[in-house]
C-alpha cells in the first residue's frame, strides 16, 4: 500500500516494489496517480504468487480505511524489507 499526498491509500500488486513505486512517482503507473503523488510506501505483504496476490489485493481494497490502518501495524507488514 502507498500513502498518497492526499492521505488516501493505494493498493496494488507487483514483483518489484521499488520499480513500481518509482513508476507511480513518475506518472508511469496507475491512472490513480494522475491527480495525486505517492508519498510513502506503508504496507507490503510477501509470500504470494500472482493468483493469491490478486485475491489478497481485492480483499484489502474492500476493507474500510480503519482496517487498512490496522494492517499497517500488523506483523504481516514487511515494508521495512523494501527501502526505497
Amino acid at each position: 500500500m502507498i500513502l498518497c499526498t492526499d492521505d488516501t491509500l493505494y493498493t496494488g500488486i507487483t514483483v518489484n516494489v521499488a520499480r513500481r513505486f518509482s513508476q507511480h512517482a513518475n506518472k508511469q503507473g496507475a491512472k490513480y496517480f494522475r491527480g495525486r503523488q505517492p508519498k510513502q510506501l506503508v504496507y507490503v505483504e510477501t509470500g504470494h504468487d500472482r493468483s493469491t496476490a490478486s485475491k489478497r489485493e481485492i480483499v484489502i481494497k474492500k476493507l474500510p480505511r480503519f482496517d487498512k490502518f490496522q494492517l499497517l501495524a500488523s506483523e504481516n507488514n514487511k515494508v521495512g524489507d523494501f527501502p526505497l
